[in-house]
């Protein structure tokens, strides 16, 4: 459990890259930009606070 909090942050870059992907590749909704936006920083702060946490 303590792997998946500490990579949950890059998973959810990953995620956010993901749709904007989808959105240059395919559709070209506001909806895909706006979610890959929280995405990209909900997982960067994970990513800085759940790292700092666990060192």
């Amino acid at each position: 459990m303590n792997t998946l909090l500490k990579h949950l942050g890059i998973i959810l870059v990953l995620a956010g890259v993901i749709c904007l992907v989808i959105y240059y590749f395919g559709v070209q909704q506001n909806w895909l930009l706006a979610t890959s936006l929280v995405l990209e920083v909900v997982g960067i702060l994970a990513y800085i606070f759940l790292n700092k946490k666990f060192e």
